[in-house]
This record gives C-alpha cells, structure tokens and sequence, in this order.
C-alpha cells in the first residue's frame, strides 16, 4: 500500500502532504538549524511536481515530522527531512524514511542519496542505522554556516 491514503503505524499516520500543511511545515523547518531553508510556496510547489515525494508524519492529529524527496528514472534523494524538537527520538523520523523509501521502491528506484551537514552526526547516525552508507564529501556544500556535506547511499532492493 502506498502512502495516497496514509499509513497507521499505531497512533502514527504518514501521509501525502498536502497544501494545507505548509504552515506547520514552515513552523517546523523554522526550529530545525539542520534543515533546508526553503519557502512555504517552493514547498506547496515541490508537492504537486512530478516525480516528487513530500509527506508528513501525524500523531494523534498533529503534524509533527516531514520528508521531501524526489525521483529522477531509478535514482531519488532525500531532499529534507524534520521533525519537531520535542517529539524527536519517538519513531516519526523512522516512519517517514521508511514510508519513502517502500514509496521510491514502489517507484522502481535502485538507489537512493542524501546530504548531510558533517557536524549533524545524529544525523548521519540516524541514516546509518537505516541503511545508508557514507559515499564521500561535498566541501563547501552548506552556507550560514560554511560546512561540507557527508554524502550517503542506500541501495534499493527487490
């Protein structure tokens, strides 16, 4: 089953996002130094083009957590990927990367990259546990501040 319809994973659902999500989304990019800082119109657009993949994660009816990606032929990235301070740790991060990535499979993606700033080693921790590997280092990559960016690589199976 895809995510179209949402997916429960006990009182979690994850689920296409949808216009109306913006703000909240906004609110949650806003307290996440580690996150893309785009705006609220390049997110609503992001969801609607093709080949892309945007979801949020709600518990008991509050967005807490969200993920964008996109597809491109058999390869996607993880674009951006948030969730709200204090419900961090609880699982919503692990229930969106996993609805994304059982969508990109659903999507015949072979393999799937992301960036991370190299000082976000929770980050880069989190992705590991879930599969990822480190590919290498984009240098100069991030701004505000200057930082490098770890690339990493998981591939898709089955």
């Amino acid at each position: 089953m895809g995510v179209e319809g949402g997916k429960t994973r006990g009182a979690k659902s994850v689920r296409k996002f949808r216009a109306a999500d913006a703000d909240v989304v906004m609110a949650i990019v806003l307290e996440s130094p580690a996150a893309a800082l785009w705006t609220r119109e390049s997110y609503v657009k992001f969801a609607e083009e093709k080949g892309s993949l945007a979801l949020v994660i709600e518990t008991d009816g509050e967005i807490r957590g969200f993920l964008v990606g996109r597809r491109v032929e058999d390869q996607a990235e993880v674009l951006n990927l948030a969730v709200v301070s204090k419900h961090r740790r609880k699982g919503e991060g692990t229930a969106l990367l996993g609805a994304a990535m059982e969508e990109f499979g659903a999507r015949a993606v072979k393999s799937v990259y992301l960036e991370v700033r190299e000082s976000n080693t929770g980050a880069i921790a989190f992705y590991e546990k879930h599969g990822f590997a480190k590919m290498g280092l984009r240098r100069g990559y991030y701004r505000e501040p200057d930082e490098a960016a770890v690339t990493m690589e998981k591939k898709l199976t089955g």
